[in-house]
């Protein structure tokens, strides 16, 4: 994992910043949340195109902030939408924020939107949706190896189907995982979609949800080992908050919910201050449907 080399300097030949806009959800929740101190120093461990760091360092301007994204495209992205704030108060990180290499009380404050943002859903190329022929990516690390293609063309059919039951809660797992297996192999993600579509009876495969909505989101999460870094990242990160540093969690499904409401609750260093979880209000659903799973887990770093 490395820096860029020069990140505030990334140009618009890099990426069409203008197009990776990802609206941030729960934006209000998230400041009053962390309760932002004058002179704070702040990590945002998925930084996406920048709208949480933006509101976090318009609070004060004497905030700093540690921007931190898996995704190449991301990080030139924010690079280029936090750039009025100056190199002085802004540093980025592009890898896993599981392995981040942080520092005993070097925040104030910590946020993480986890997911997919919005940008990585609606570039094609990218692989995460079966909206549009694709081939079968979904790497948020371009650099790395493993793609969903991998996966689906080269597992065997009880690894599929236990990969699509528990990181997709898909009940179809082993029907799905068998069709697989006897028409493959696949290239694109209309392929795999239309025959995961096949397993489930006509009437059911225009419903509200498309049948490949789960498999597609447990090959994602395979693919970019999202629950073990999630879970690292909870391990270690506590210990990267000064005391009465804030830490709050945004998930958009079970399991990555699941994860942060025990990981907050068993861990000894943090108190727990959601006992729910703060969730999007109705205008905000309505403006963007995208937030409408979002779940919103604040903790506090205890006094040493």
């Amino acid at each position: 994992m490395s820096y860029p080399k020069d990140p505030l300097s990334t140009t618009s030949t890099d990426i069409q910043e203008s197009s990776f806009i990802h609206v941030p959800v729960l934006s209000q929740e998230v400041i009053n949340g962390l309760e932002i101190d004058r002179g704070g120093h702040y990590l945002d461990a998925t930084v996406g195109s920048g709208g949480h760091s933006i509101l976090i360092l318009t609070a004060f301007p004497d905030i700093r902030m540690t921007a931190i994204d898996r995704d190449q495209q991301a990080i030139a992205a924010a690079t280029a939408n936090v750039a009025r704030f100056g190199r002085e108060r802004v540093r980025f990180w592009q890898g896993n924020f599981a392995d981040y290499p942080g520092q005993k009380g070097e925040f104030s404050g910590i946020i993480a939107d986890l997911g997919v943002s919005s940008p990585q859903f609606d570039f094609p190329e990218r692989g995460f949706s079966f909206r549009h022929e694709a081939s079968l990516d979904m790497r948020m690390d371009q650099n790395q190896s493993l793609t969903a293609a991998e996966i689906i063309n080269h597992w065997k059919e009880t690894s599929l189907a236990d990969l699509f039951y528990h990181y997709g809660e898909e009940r179809r797992s082993r029907l799905i995982a068998k069709r697989i297996v006897q028409q493959r192999p696949f290239y694109t993600t209309t392929q795999l979609a239309q025959a995961i579509a096949q397993t489930v009876p006509p009437k059911y495969r225009y419903g509200r949800i498309h049948p490949a909505t789960r498999v597609f989101q447990a090959l994602r999460i395979a693919v970019n080992e999202e629950l073990a870094s999630l879970e690292k990242f909870l391990d270690r990160s506590p210990h990267w908050l000064k005391p009465g540093g804030r830490i709050g969690i945004i998930s958009f499904h079970s399991l990555e919910d699941r994860i942060v409401k025990h990981r907050f609750r068993d861990c000894s260093m943090l108190t727990v201050i959601t006992k729910k979880p703060i969730t999007p209000p109705p205008e905000e659903k309505a403006k963007n449907p995208r937030s409408r799973s979002a779940k919103l887990r604040f903790a506090q770093r205890t006094e040493d």
